[in-house]
């Protein structure tokens, strides 16, 4: 498919051998018209695209010369279909003197070239229907729903299969957090030493118990995705918390009981296109889609192996790369004695498919650093440190646990404090990989039972239970694959479209959360064509399709049986879903024509219009945007001095000159937060966007002051070393000095 793939294969094959490439589909539906001949079966009329003819007469040509013919494609199912596409395109079977062969590999490396020349095969058929299947699907769903989008709200709004179900997704969790209700309750921690020592620190326990009752209750919430469970304790506002407080401060504490055990912690298994990306997402910052971009460089350059897929399977070879490399680097005693085999749970998992690990394991992250750029260099590494922990000793660590007795001296209650420590015995795979598990030890001085224990301080903390997170991109790509909807293929496109068609957006701490125009598409699918947004639905689809690249199904049957009823349904709410019967009513008349105004969807966002449109044309701008042009009322153009006015374009409002077209001035709106720079003390913190379109805070003064914040800012200080506190996750404030480490529950939303 691409020509960094076609020159990494034509540097393993010896003379005798043209590798081309075909750049990617060279047949497709026509983006014009449907191109499905329904009453035909469904029959599709795929074109050669324009962009595509040139190359498609190149490779017709020099396949004329060529005496044996091997399509080398990606080998999933867009790459069956790819090589199936070629033969008709090239049209290969015209030459029947010329022998056509199908090759597949994981890798792009000498021996497996070798391999799969030796095992060639014919197009899989089946393989090619499941890609069809699919692609007519979401042609048929997109091409048939989309236009109904557009007569009931606006131009330009399209629905897919996996596109609408993850914007369901991000709906759902959007309302189940308005729905839910934070309850306050509080936390006692207390500082302890033993009695005989000069150590001022002691070490901290936390209150488990009051008299043999758990403090601590867990809510499980019933929630779309599936259950979601928080915690609180049974000290529910400060007059509690202090009455216990008071209690524990004349308390004597003794050691109750002591346990210790050894906790052996296995490492992961190797990368599938879902693990990969959740990961690359939290702990590099890319997103799906950048992630998939930059493997699929790694892959086609041969340093790792094919970038989707759900399997979980390595070969031996490289296991046995893995142990060997394990044992000279770290030494013999990570390695293991034989491999470790990892059991793919994935629905439709096709397991003669490996999982992403590097092609030659020996090679190490930092013998390809000259090879690679900083975000192929950073991908690479993770993939090879986690193939490489994959197969090491698992991580040994030894753990004990207190049980502090409280008894108050005039008091009938009594309490019960835990304590915990933990130290590395082995650190195991941890070695290679502990990105995602904390290895800080946590020292416990040395304790018996029955032994003494004086109190050094008691810290009762207010909180707060917490609402069902949003989802990041990550989280999104896990809950997609465990409800068994889309493919490894599917992920990252499906996420970028819900961005690029701005059904979502992402706040600062990188969450996804639905813009309005996304819950009024959402609402309308879910009341109207609920199978299209049912995720049990969904996957049965998925199912069908793994059912047809095994040839247990016909792939005409799957789609005949999808679309009468959709397309009835689809005929019925057409005629009888009226476009205002889903605006908004505002309650108030239009002052041009008496009729009635309603909310509606521009280009660029919420507007008030008359519901009599087009016979009256009255808008009316909505409350956000006239409390911005009263914001910037009175800001005079630095170049000609005339007035500035409030504008809208496709990345929101900005002020251009009333002198246009004679002056183009244009400047862009502060978003102000509300807080001073604590830095030059004379800017104020506005809301920025990097060139990606991550939020961040900054002084509005910059260049001149070079203030920033990934978080926003609460304007309160911390009353420990005077910074801006900021905004954190469930709940919290914390303060923006990484150094200081204070935090505090947030009194603000």
């Amino acid at each position: 498919e691409s020509p960094t793939k076609a020159k990494t294969i034509s540097k393993f094959l010896g003379k005798g051998y043209a590798v081309k490439s075909s750049y990617g589909h060279v047949r497709d539906l026509p983006k014009n018209k449907m191109g499905i001949d329904i009453k035909n079966n469904f029959k599709p009329g795929y074109v050669i695209p324009d962009k595509a003819k040139e190359k498609v007469n190149e490779l017709k040509k020099i396949s004329q010369k060529s005496d044996e013919i091997i399509l080398a494609t990606d080998e999933d199912r867009e790459g069956e279909a790819i090589a199936w596409h070629l033969v008709s395109a090239l049209e290969l079977k015209k030459l029947k003197s010329k022998k056509i062969k199908r090759i597949v590999f994981h890798e792009i490396t000498k021996n497996a070239l070798e391999k799969a020349l030796k095992n060639t095969r014919e197009v899989d058929i089946n393989l090619v229907n499941a890609q069809q299947a699919r692609r007519i699907l979401d042609r048929l769903v997109g091409y048939e729903l989309s236009p109904f989008l557009w007569k009931k709200i606006r131009r330009g709004l399209s629905a897919g299969r996996v596109q609408s179900i993850a914007l369901r997704f991000i709906a759902e969790r959007e309302r189940e957090i308005e729905k839910f209700n934070k309850e306050e309750y509080w936390t006692i921690s207390a500082q302890f030493k033993k009695e005989n020592t000069e150590d001022k620190n002691g070490f901290e326990a936390g209150l488990i118990k009051k008299n043999d009752d758990k403090i601590e209750e867990v809510i499980t919430l019933k929630l779309f995705a599936g259950n979601y469970k928080t915690k609180k304790t049974i000290i529910a506002d400060k007059k509690s918390a202090d009455h216990i407080a008071t209690e524990l401060k004349n308390a004597r504490y003794k050691i109750k009981d002591i346990a210790k055990r050894e906790i052996k912690r296995t490492p992961p298994p190797p990368f599938t296109t879902s693990t990969l990306q959740q990961t690359a997402i939290s702990a590099l910052g890319f997103s799906s889609k950048q992630t998939m971009m930059i493997a699929q460089k790694l892959y086609e350059k041969g340093f790792i192996t094919y970038m989707r897929t759900d399997s979980l399977n390595m070969s031996i070879e490289s296991m046995l790369s893995a142990k060997k490399i394990i044992g000279k680097l770290f030494g013999e005693e990570y390695a293991l004695e034989n491999p470790r085999f990892f059991k793919t749970k994935s629905k439709g998992a096709q397991e003669a498919h490996e999982a992403i690990r590097p092609s030659r394991p020996e090679k190490t992250p930092d013998e390809l650093r000259k090879s690679l750029d900083p975000k192929q260099y950073k991908l690479y590494k993770l993939i090879w440190s986690r193939m490489i922990a994959c197969q090491m000793q698992p991580a040994i660590l030894n753990s004990v646990k207190v049980i502090i007795k409280a008894v108050p001296k005039k008091s009938k209650n009594n309490y019960s404090f835990q304590a915990n420590g933990s130290t590395v015995k082995f650190d195991g795979f941890l070695k290679v990989y502990g990105a995602k598990y904390s290895t800080k030890e946590k020292l416990l001085p040395s304790l018996e039972i029955d032994e003494l224990l004086k109190l050094i301080s008691l810290n009762p903390e207010k909180k707060f239970t917490s609402p069902p997170p949003r989802y990041s991109e990550a989280a999104l790509v896990k809950i997609l694959e465990e409800h068994g909807i889309g493919r490894p293929s599917t992920y990252a496109p499906t996420i970028s479209t819900i961005i690029e068609r701005e059904y979502v957006k992402k706040n600062e701490d990188r969450k996804l959360y639905p813009l309005e125009i996304g819950l009024l598409v959402n609402d309308l699918l879910v009341k109207h064509f609920a199978d299209i947004v049912n995720p049990e639905f969904t996957a049965e689809m998925e199912n069908d399709m793994d059912k047809i690249a095994v040839k247990k199904k016909e792939w005409t049957s799957v789609i005949g049986n999808f679309y009468k009823p959709f397309h009835e349904n689809l005929v019925k709410k057409t005629e009888k879903v009226k476009k205002e019967d889903l605006v908004e009513k505002v309650g108030r008349k239009c002052k041009k024509c008496g009729g009635d105004l309603v909310v509606k969807f521009g280009r660029f966002g919420k507007f008030i219009a008359c519901s009599n449109y087009p016979e009256c044309k009255y808008t009316e701008k909505n409350e956000a945007d006239k409390k911005i042009e009263e914001e910037n009322k009175g800001v005079k153009c630095e170049k000609c001095g005339a007035d500035m006015i409030v504008k809208y374009g496709k990345f929101g409002a900005f002020l251009g000159c009333s002198n246009y077209p004679e002056c183009k001035n244009i400047q862009r709106i502060e978003n102000k937060v509300g807080v001073k720079c604590p830095k030059c003390g004379k800017g104020e913190i506005v809301e920025k966007k990097t060139k990606k379109g991550r939020i961040f805070y900054a002084c509005n003064r910059y260049p001149k002051c070079k203030f920033a914040l990934w978080q926003k800012p609460t304007g309160e200080k911390c009353s420990k070393c005077g910074s801006l506190l900021v905004f954190a996750a469930k709940g919290k404030a914390r303060c923006s000095n990484k150094e200081c480490g204070f935090e505090k529950v947030s009194e603000k939303d």
